[in-house]
């Protein structure tokens, strides 16, 4: 089976690409690339014609809730995939805090058979670090591993205590696998629900400081040093835990980090409304966290951009702000935000863009050794064609999340996903 995209802007950053290009695929993979492809594999191939549209290496999520087993009424693997090659992304890593939480074989084989299943994108599912996310026992990494795992995290919790993370930092180091870590000092955040400081005050709201996350990401770089593991910082949102992150890649240190949309589109001043959409966690920070937030991205400090899907029923959110739910869902929307917020403002290149969302994050959790985040020959035929022209207006119609817990409703924004391939198949348009 052959397949030729003609006439495309194709930009991948994992080999500097960005101008006219045709690319062949056969049998799944990635045949050649070139401006003029002159290859006897194209006769015969089945012709997609770009008309000049963005193609793109297979975006990647690294993290993502899909919330089964245990709150398929919220999202469940099949429509969470459908949601994902809407949004132009090809593989997804999936968080274990599900109900029950994925801690065992039995667990992870069922979400990869219910992935197997939809036939949508490449489902990558997370291990707890924690037995039962209880923070106490570590979970059987290495057979976690053998089963399809590919990397642990207590996300929704972080690990408290100390003794266990670095054991967890030691023994995935072994294994060449990260850990996930979210980074929330508890003691610190008490029973905070928004960022500490001039908003929470204004409305009489408890804040959760943003000293506790930094003192977390601070003590894990500082065991990520004393391990050799890697350490991998979810969902970042304060100045000061980004220049920590920086300050660790100078110094060498196995440290990777992801933002979310949210985190550079918002500002905690959302929360005046009352509106629970606005709602997540880590919260929603000041001005000054989301201009640092601009500048780790614009300077490299930043792996990825990731989504932190996180689907909620109406009953979740339509409640008393302190009683939501935390949480967004961002699939859909990721690249047009991007595209919006971070392009068109000329805070990134198109080209940085490209990279925070496929080969960037492929490369945080090594599936850049699956052929994964890259058009290289040999990679897998996964991508997206983008038409850059066209606007999207995020609605019902256009969200395919079976939730729309969305703080963008109503946003228009550039860049409509025409198109997604996972192994050279079409998927999405």
């Amino acid at each position: 089976m052959s397949l030729l995209v003609k006439n495309a802007r194709l930009i991948d950053p994992s080999q500097n690409w960005d101008g006219p290009a045709s690319m062949l695929v056969v049998d799944g993979q990635v045949a050649a690339v070139g401006e003029n492809l002159a290859d006897p594999r194209i006769e015969g191939a089945e012709v997609v014609d770009a008309k000049g549209q963005l193609l793109v290496p297979g975006l990647v999520d690294l993290h993502v809730h899909f919330r089964e087993p245990g709150q398929t009424a919220k999202e469940n693997i099949e429509t969470g995939c459908r949601a994902a090659v809407a949004g132009g992304f090809t593989s997804v890593c999936a968080m274990a805090n599900t109900k029950p939480v994925n801690d065992s074989v039995a667990i992870t084989e069922m979400m990869l058979s219910r992935a197997r299943k939809a036939g949508l994108c490449r489902y990558f599912p997370l291990g707890t670090v924690t037995k039962g996310a209880a923070g106490e026992e570590l979970t059987d990494y290495g057979t976690l591993k053998a089963s399809g795992c590919i990397a642990f995290s207590d996300d929704g919790l972080p690990v408290m205590n100390a003794a266990i993370m670095r054991r967890a930092l030691e023994y995935t180091g072994w294994l060449d696998m990260p850990i996930v870590a979210h980074e929330e000092d508890t003691n610190l955040a008490a029973k905070g629900y928004i960022n500490e400081g001039a908003v929470s005050a204004y409305l009489g709201c408890l804040g959760i400081p943003a000293a506790a996350e930094e003192a977390m990401v601070a003590r894990d770089i500082v065991l990520a040093e004393h391990t050799g593991g890697h350490l991998h910082l979810a969902h970042l949102s304060t100045k000061g835990s980004l220049r920590l992150v920086r300050e660790a890649k100078a110094r060498g240190l196995k440290v990777t980090c992801e933002v979310t949309p949210h985190h550079f589109a918002l500002t905690d001043r959302e929360l005046t409304r009352f509106d629970s959409d606005f709602k997540m966690n880590p919260p929603l920070r000041s001005q000054a966290d989301l201009d640092a937030i601009l500048e780790a991205l614009a300077d490299g400090t930043v792996d990825a951009i990731a989504t932190d899907h996180a689907p909620h029923t109406w009953d979740d959110k339509e409640c008393e702000l302190r009683d939501a739910s935390f949480g967004i869902i961002g699939l859909e929307t990721a690249l047009p935000l991007t595209l919006a917020l971070l392009v068109d403002r000329k805070v990134i290149t198109l080209s940085r863009a490209v990279e925070l969302l496929s080969c960037g994050p492929a490369s945080a959790f090594h599936l850049d050794r699956q052929g994964l985040g890259s058009l290289r020959p040999g990679s897998a035929a996964d991508f997206a064609l983008v038409d850059l022209e066209a606007r999207i207006t995020v609605d019902r119609a256009f969200v395919q999340s079976r939730s729309f817990n969305t703080p963008f409703k109503g946003w228009t924004l550039p860049g409509k996903v025409v198109g997604t391939w996972v192994g050279g198949a079409k998927v999405w348009g």
